[in-house]
C-alpha cells in the first residue's frame, strides 16, 4: 500500500494537461533528476540573490559596482517571476498555491524590485528581498530533508500550546521581578520606572547581562541573584518541550510529492487526499 502511493505520480491526475503534468515533475517534484536539477539551480540563484542584497548594502561596494549589481539584479528578478509563473501554470488550482506561505513569499520576493520603478521612493523596501532565502526551506523536500523538516515542523505545532503557557509565566515573573526592584532601587539608582524595570528583568532573566543598569543595594543584589538562578532553570524549560515532541514525531514519515493542484507538500506516505485542499494525489 505504502509502495504504491510512493510511487504515485501527479501525471496520474486526470485533471492536468499533459504539458502541466510534465512541468508539474519538474517544479514540484524533488525525486527525479529534473526536479532536483531544478531545485538546485533555483538554490543557485536564492543564494546569490542574498549575496547581491548583502553587498548592496555596503556603500563602498556599492558605490563602485552598483551598475553590476543592478543587472544581477535583474536577472534574478526576471527569473524568479519566469519560476513564479510556471509554478502557477502547472497547478490545477493556482489560486490556492498563491494565497499559500510560499506563494507570498514568492510574490514578496519579486515585487520590491519592480515597485522600485514604479515608486522611485519604494527603494527602501528593497531590503525585503532578504525574504528570498525563506524559499530556502522549499529546497528541503530533498531526499532526506523532508522527514527531518516535517519532524520539526510537527513537534513545535504539538509544543505550541506548552510554549504559549511557559511564555506567560515567564513574562508574569518578569513583572513581578521588575516592579519589586523599581520598589527597591528607584529613580536614585537608575530604576526609573517599572517598564525599567521589567527591561531589566527580562535582561537578566535570560542572562543576556548589558550592565547597562544594576542594582546597588544589598536587597536590590540579592533579588538579581534569585532572578540569575531561576533564569538558568528556565532555559531548559522549552528545550525539553521541544526535544520530548521531536522524540514524539520522529515515527512520522513524509513523501516528497506535491499536490497537483494547490501545490501543498509534506505528505504522508500513505496519504490518499492533499491534506490542504483535499485533492486525490
Amino acid at each position: 500500500m505504502h509502495d504504491e502511493h510512493r510511487t504515485r505520480r501527479p501525471s496520474e491526475h486526470p485533471g492536468l494537461q499533459p504539458w502541466q503534468k510534465q512541468l508539474h515533475e519538474i517544479v514540484f517534484e524533488a525525486d527525479t533528476p529534473p526536479g532536483k536539477a531544478f531545485d538546485i539551480v533555483l538554490l543557485g540563484a536564492i543564494l546569490l540573490s542574498l549575496a547581491v542584497v548583502m553587498l548592496e548594502s555596503i556603500r563602498s561596494v556599492r558605490d563602485v559596482h552598483s551598475g553590476a549589481l543592478r543587472a544581477i539584479e535583474w536577472v534574478l528578478t526576471v527569473l524568479f517571476t519566469v519560476e513564479y509563473g510556471l509554478r502557477l501554470a502547472c497547478l490545477g488550482r493556482p489560486l490556492r498555491y498563491a494565497r499559500s506561505f510560499f506563494g507570498v513569499v514568492d510574490i514578496l520576493a519579486i515585487a520590491p524590485t519592480y515597485l522600485a520603478v514604479l515608486f522611485p521612493s519604494a527603494h527602501y523596501f528593497l531590503v525585503v528581498r532578504v525574504l528570498r532565502l525563506l524559499r530556502v526551506f522549499r529546497i528541503f523536500k530533498l531526499g532526506h530533508y523532508l522527514s527531518e523538516a516535517d519532524i520539526l515542523t510537527r513537534a513545535l505545532r504539538a509544543s505550541r500550546r506548552k510554549i504559549e503557557v511557559f511564555l506567560v509565566a515567564v513574562f508574569t515573573l518578569v513583572t513581578i521581578f521588575g516592579s519589586l526592584m523599581y520598589v527597591i532601587e528607584g529613580e536614585a539608582h537608575g530604576f526609573s520606572s517599572i517598564p525599567v524595570g521589567i527591561y531589566w528583568a527580562v535582561v537578566t532573566l535570560t542572562t543576556v547581562g548589558y550592565g547597562d543598569i544594576s542594582p546597588e543595594t544589598p536587597l536590590g543584589q540579592a533579588l538579581a541573584a534569585v532572578i540569575m538562578i531561576v533564569g538558568y532553570a528556565i532555559i531548559a524549560v522549552p528545550t525539553g518541550i521541544v526535544t520530548a515532541e521531536i522524540a514524539f514525531a520522529t515515527h512520522w514519515q513524509v513523501s516528497t510529492q506535491a499536490c497537483p493542484l494547490c501545490g501543498q507538500g509534506g505528505h504522508d506516505f500513505d496519504a490518499r487526499f492533499c491534506k490542504n485542499c483535499g485533492a486525490h494525489l
